[in-house]
């Protein structure tokens, strides 16, 4: 904390206390030296402006960020936070930027400059997560972690609650953690889009992805059968909620090669139960095929060995 504003402060702590006593004077007096704060920083802003207009941003930033960070409520305030945020998104500081329209949009929620702060975060976010799941941006990739690329989506989404941009930012986290094979966060992330904005246009796609997220799963070795009804339960939520979604078709597809599996698998331990000797156990996987399928390999299997064994 800077010495001018541990006195700002102070001064308005000052000026509470000397309020709820009633000293009319004191107050009077505090109120002043807090507009002569406010007109130093009006000055300082000034200067800042003159120097970013000569060109000299590198020291026109500095005096921004001390207007943003000691004169916050100053009537130039709002400007010198969205301008410090411009200049260091010009100089490439993605994250530094970032924070700078985080505070800007935090404390400034009426200003006319209030959008276009929120469109350059949602650039800067899109950017770098492009720059993680589609490999490019190299610059972006090396520089910010995934971590650091969901917390700035996840501020983006609490930007803007029940917008497209919360929709976007949301699924892109989801995505993120598809792609660094976290299948439980990722899982999580599209799950949270489906509950807060099923009526978005990203929404459809998200709970088919989680459909999608439980065969990574199963495929990358996790291939219990509660992995594989997970993601036909998923798939067939998706095929209810959204049945006009371009991608039904594939959904139907993946649930019939689930389907498959589970034949396959009930027919291997049909097998097995046939040969060591338990039979009983053996025809209740039989016939189990038989009700579950009407045509195959493994139904025809099933229906012959039936047969074989006396029914």
């Amino acid at each position: 904390m800077t010495k001018r504003f541990s006195k700002v402060v102070l001064l308005t702590i000052a000026a509470l206390l000397l309020v709820s006593c009633g000293n009319e004077e004191g107050t009077i007096g505090l109120a002043g030296s807090a507009q002569a704060l406010s007109g130093e920083g009006e000055a300082l802003y000034q200067k800042a402006k003159a120097l970013d207009d000569g060109g000299n941003q590198k020291k026109a930033l500095k005096l921004y960020q001390e207007v943003a960070d000691d004169f916050a409520m100053s009537p130039s305030a709002a400007k010198a936070t969205f301008r410090q945020a411009e200049i260091l998104e010009q100089q490439g500081e993605t994250l530094k930027s970032f924070k700078a329209y985080q505070k800007f949009l935090q404390r400034y929620q009426s200003s006319a400059l209030y959008t276009k702060a929120l469109n350059s975060q949602v650039s800067m976010a899109q950017a770098a997560a492009d720059g993680k799941v589609k490999s490019s941006f190299i610059g972006l990739k090396s520089r910010i972690s995934t971590k650091q690329i969901i917390e700035m989506l996840g501020q983006l989404r609490d930007n803007a609650p029940r917008s497209e941009i919360s929709a976007n930012a949301q699924f892109a986290i989801g995505e993120l953690y598809q792609k660094e094979k976290d299948y439980k966060e990722s899982i999580d992330a599209y799950r949270r889009l489906v509950r807060d904005q099923p009526e978005s246009r990203q929404a459809a796609e998200a709970l088919f992805r989680v459909g999608i997220v439980f065969l990574e799963q199963a495929d990358g070795g996790n291939q219990n059968q509660a992995t594989l009804d997970l993601a036909a339960e998923a798939l067939e939520d998706y095929l209810l909620q959204y049945p006009s979604h371009a991608k039904t078709s594939e959904a139907r597809r993946l649930l019939a090669n689930l389907k498959s599996r589970d034949l396959d698998r009930s027919l291997e331990i049909a097998k097995f139960y046939d040969r060591t000797g338990q039979i009983e156990s053996a025809k209740v996987y039989y016939r189990d095929i038989v009700k579950s399928s009407k045509t195959g390999s493994s139904h025809d299997y099933a229906v012959s060995r039936l047969r074989e064994l006396g029914e």
